[in-house]
């Protein structure tokens, strides 16, 4: 009878004990079960990540490269040849402006020493004329016997321009007193500065053959000649 009501006391605790086993025992159960259904899942990712790359991906990715780097390539070129074109056109463009400054330089150098000549020049025609005018004035201050000898042993580059300028009254007896032969030639040398320069002849028309077939030209009449007496006025 003790042992049977020991028995009896120990019941609820071993009940409680196969309790806690079943329950720890179903969280195992569950937790496989759980994991078995994970597992697919990940080997699948993970043969995805370790699958091998299509041959159409491997031949694309490797023939983009080249293509890439010959484009790259050619782009450089191009940009080396266009920056070296670029140089070479600053360099001759630098080089037309010093050669344009050069010539600028050149050009107000000789204008400035034309200016100078002309200048020079002026100065020497009015010597002259003031040596001219000079001789003038001795000459026909001096007696027409005086005067006469030397004018026939003057040279024509000085006794032309005196002569000329020379006022007529003083001028006739000097040549009344020289020899006939250097008053004949004086008086033609100053005859001919008189003279008015000749005007050229017109040149010829030229004479055009007609064409076999084509019309003959027009002939342009004649003006009538004006009427000279006291017709012409009315």
């Amino acid at each position: 009878m003790n042992v049977l009501l020991r028995h009896i006391r120990l019941l609820p605790a071993v009940i409680a004990l196969g309790a806690v086993l079943l329950a720890l025992k179903g969280e195992g159960l569950v937790r496989e079960a759980w994991a078995q259904e994970q597992q697919p899942g990940a080997a699948a990712v993970l043969a995805q990540d370790t699958a091998p790359l299509p041959k159409d991906a491997l031949d694309d990715s490797q023939s983009s490269s080249p293509a890439e780097v010959d484009v790259l390539s050619s782009l450089a070129k191009r940009r080396a040849a266009l920056d070296a074109r670029e140089a070479d056109i600053e360099a001759r463009t630098d080089l037309l402006a010093a050669a344009e400054n050069r010539v600028d330089g050149k050009i107000a150098n000789l204008k400035q020493l034309q200016d100078k000549i002309t200048a020079l020049l002026a100065e020497r025609d009015t010597e002259q004329d003031k040596q001219l005018a000079s001789l003038v004035k001795t000459y026909s201050a001096m007696k027409p016997k005086d005067a006469a000898r030397i004018f026939d042993n003057l040279s024509d580059d000085v006794l032309v321009p005196v002569a000329q300028a020379m006022k007529s009254d003083a001028l006739a007896p000097v040549l009344a007193a020289m020899t006939p032969d250097a008053a004949q030639k004086l008086t033609v040398k100053l005859a001919d500065r008189l003279k008015l320069p000749e005007l050229a002849a017109p040149a010829p028309v030229p004479v055009v053959a007609p064409v076999p077939g084509a019309p003959a030209p027009q002939q342009v009449a004649a003006a009538p000649a004006p009427q000279s007496g006291p017709a012409a006025g009315h």
